[in-house]
Parts: structure tokens; sequence; C-alpha cells
């Protein structure tokens, strides 16, 4: 069995290294081609997609669509899921992390960025950004005015248990496209990663990682497919989104 984790491609808050969250921002042509790319690989490696899930969010929906196109798998069997959705950043959300960071110090985002129970400032109820003022998200019941890679985990968990007992009575191929820090939780519950490691795991837009499962579910490879330079430099670029410029 192979469980496949993709990021969406690049997107224009990407771009302009804005804090994203659960803003709808739009694919930038550089992410289109990056969507294109993950589903080339996958063919490349002969890898047919038995199950498809993605977020509710714009930038993982168009990539999971073209990544679709490209391998020949019927969208209408695509799952949406609202678990998978991006961390939200509350109050950092649409900030530019590189002026957020000459603002409150390197230190401070990356705290925010990358530490595993430390929330961001929270929305307030009124505010326009808060996710109760977009109808997608209407059904969801205690919407997150700001979270934590910990909220993340748990939020997703009662998917994710789900969801793993299903592939498991399933053993082909399985694709999850959605967002950094949704794929940080799943990477951290899948590597049984501390909360220390989790830290440094930088995942780039647009790159295929397949986890590789023996018949008893234990991980026997790990990989991303594409070569070790490119994937070095790609994830420098997102470790290096919240220090001054």
């Amino acid at each position: 069995m192979h469980l496949i984790l993709i990021r969406h491609g690049q997107s224009q808050w990407n771009l302009e290294n804005r804090f994203t969250g659960w803003k709808d921002i739009s694919l930038t042509d550089t992410g289109i081609e990056e969507a294109k790319f993950s589903g080339e690989q996958l063919l490349k490696c002969g890898i047919s997609i038995d199950t498809f899930y993605t977020s509710l969010l714009e930038r993982a929906t168009h990539t999971a669509d073209i990544i679709a196109d490209v391998i020949g798998f019927n969208k209408k069997n695509i799952k949406y899921e609202w678990k998978l959705n991006e961390r939200h950043y509350g109050a950092l959300q649409g900030l530019n992390k590189s002026e957020t960071a000459l603002k409150y110090g390197e230190e401070q985002v990356q705290i925010w960025r990358r530490s595993f129970d430390i929330s961001p400032p929270l929305l307030s109820n009124d505010d326009e950004r808060h996710p109760k003022f977009n109808n997608k998200f209407k059904d969801i019941s205690n919407l997150p005015l700001g979270e934590s890679l910990k909220n993340v985990i748990e939020r997703l968990m009662p998917f994710w248990e789900d969801y793993f007992e299903k592939i498991k009575n399933n053993q082909g191929n399985h694709l999850i496209v959605a967002h950094s820090n949704s794929l940080r939780a799943i990477i951290k519950i899948l590597d049984k990663l501390s909360e220390k490691e989790i830290v440094s795991v930088n995942i780039p837009t647009g790159v295929p990682l397949v986890y590789k499962f023996d018949l008893d579910f234990k991980i026997i490879e790990k990989k991303y497919l594409i070569d070790e330079e490119t994937l070095r430099k790609k994830q420098e670029i997102v470790a290096n989104q919240g220090k001054v410029k």
C-alpha cells in the first residue's frame, strides 16, 4: 500500500510570503506547473490512485483537479474534508512573514510558524477574517480563531483514524492533497515524531511524498518524487520564509 501526500502548488500568498491559513487564494502559474509535475511524477512511477482526498480550500482543490486531469482520475470521486484545511493563523492571516519578523523578531515568528503547541494571536469574533463569514464553512461547528499544530492534530485525528482504517482495508494507493501544517500533522503521526522533531519538518509545494507500507502497515519506504538537490532548495525556501529580508 502507498500513501501519497502532496502540498498544494504555490499560491499567490506563498509567492507574496504571507500567512495564508483559511483564506482562499488562487494558484500562481508556478503553482499550476507544480501541480502538473506532481501528477506527472505519479504517472512516471506507475502509481495509480484508488482514493483521493483534499481540503476545502481553493489552492488545494485546484491542485487536486489538475493532478486528477493528469493521472486520469475521475474528479467526481475526489473527497473533500475540512479537517485537512491548513492551520488557521488567526490574527497573522494575511500578514507578510518577513515584515512580521522585522516587527516582532525572527524568533517570535519561528515560534508562531513552527512550535507545536503555541497558537498565533487569535482573531476577534467580529474580525472580517473570521471563518464564519465564509459560507463554505457554514456547517462546521467550533470554527478556529487561530491554531497551533497541536490544535490541528486534535481536529484532524477523528478523520485520520477513520481514514487510515479504511485504507488498510483497501490496499491500493491513496492520495491526500492538503497544506503545510495539515500534512505536518499527518507526518508527525506516521513518523512518530516528537514535538521537538516536527519543528524542523518543512514541506515544499507541489512535490509528492510517498509512503510505502508492508502487509502489517509498517512504513518500509518514504521518499519525495524529486531529486535531492531540488528538494533541498525547495525546503530551504520554506524554512527561510520567516526571516527578515
